[in-house]
Parts: structure tokens; C-alpha cells; sequence
């Protein structure tokens, strides 16, 4: 397996495990807090939406989906304390969503050579991303970094064990 079909699997994987978590919740819950102080997974989901399309922005100018007018700001750290439901999308909005950044993103991926690859990062990100198939690693694992949130929501409104 080479490293853009690792990165591909990784993304598929995450996306797997994050999507499976949320596929049986309703927009209600969608907007419930795990836990006091975590942030619910419409702004969660959004949050990792925005974030993908800025991050590949960052690597791939002009590569990236386009968001909803109004989207990035509704889920930016700021917003985390929203809740309320019509600053939000409804989870099948969010899936859609979803789908569509992350077809930019593996096409441009798929444009890509091994030497694109191994380019410096952003400035901003390369502590923690020094290049760029590290910064395509976290797109496509950023969705795990939130998944865990899930479980506690799912016990919370019934749900059955997944995973």
C-alpha cells in the first residue's frame, strides 16, 4: 500500500467509526451535550467540516468544497456554546456536507505526487504537521479526535454499543 492509499484508509476508517456513531441520532439529539462542558455533535460535526475544508485550503488552494455562507462562523470555536437549533444543520444536512469535502479532498489527494507529499506544511502547522501528507493524516483522523464523545451521548439517549 503506498502512502496516499494509507492516508485514504485512515480517512475511511475515521470516517467509518465517527458517521457509525451518529448514524441513528435524531437532530434533537444531535444538539444534546455528552457531558457538561464537551460540545455537541452538531457543532462537532460541523467543526470537523470547517476544519477539513480550511485545512486543505491551506495545503491545496482553490482544491477545497465550499461551505454554506455563514458555516465556518456558526462553527467556529466561538460558537461552541451555541445551542441553539437553527444556527445548526440537520444531521442528513451534515452528511451531505460531509460527503462533498471529503470527495474534494481525496481528489485532491489523487492529484498529488510522493514529492507534493513530502512538502513543507504551512508555517502555521508545521510543529505539529511538518508536511504535507502529514497534514492530509490529520484530516483524515481529526474525525477520531472527537469520536470518543460519542459513547457517553449514546449511553446517555439509549443507544446500542457500537464498535
Amino acid at each position: 500500500m503506498d502512502s496516499k492509499n494509507a492516508i485514504k484508509a485512515a480517512m475511511d476508517l475515521s470516517s467509518m467509526v465517527y458517521r457509525g456513531y451518529l448514524s441513528d441520532l435524531d437532530d434533537a439529539e444531535m444538539l444534546q451535550r455528552p457531558s457538561d462542558g464537551c460540545n455537541h455533535f452538531a457543532w462537532q460535526t460541523g467543526h470537523l467540516i470547517a476544519s477539513e475544508v480550511g485545512l486543505l485550503e491551506s495545503i491545496c488552494p482553490g482544491k477545497a468544497a465550499t461551505l454554506p455562507d455563514g458555516f465556518e462562523e456558526a462553527h467556529a470555536k466561538e460558537a461552541a456554546a451555541s445551542d441553539d437549533a437553527s444556527q445548526f444543520k440537520s444531521r442528513d444536512e451534515y452528511m451531505q456536507l460531509w460527503d462533498s469535502v471529503r470527495a474534494s479532498t481525496v481528489a485532491a489527494l489523487d492529484g498529488l505526487s510522493a514529492e507534493d507529499l513530502d512538502a513543507e506544511s504551512p508555517e502555521h502547522m508545521r510543529d505539529f504537521c511538518p508536511t504535507v501528507g502529514h497534514m492530509f493524516v490529520l484530516i483524515g483522523t481529526h474525525p477520531m479526535m472527537h469520536a470518543g464523545q460519542a459513547v457517553p451521548l449514546r449511553r446517555k439517549t439509549g443507544k446500542p454499543v457500537m464498535f
